[in-house]
């Protein structure tokens, strides 16, 4: 079993800012403001969470199990 990485760099679409963050590792990340020109980032549409859409890294819960352990509805 690999390691889970817990850091993904967010890179925001409407202006090219990325940042280093920390992933929560149980749960998944519906919004994210970016802080040069704060668009609220959301999922595009099949990804769970921020990170799976705009991250270097996907969810701790995606590496983990796929895309069946993470919180999609359907």
């Amino acid at each position: 079993m690999t390691e889970v990485i817990r850091t993904s760099v967010l890179t925001c679409p409407e202006c090219g800012h990325s940042k280093a963050e920390a992933m929560p590792t149980d749960a998944c990340q519906w919004f994210y403001a970016c802080e040069k020109c704060h668009a609220v980032l959301r999922p595009k549409a099949g990804d769970c969470c921020v990170y799976c859409s705009y991250g270097t890294v996907p969810c701790p819960p995606i590496q983990e199990g796929g895309q069946l352990s993470c919180c999609k509805t359907s």
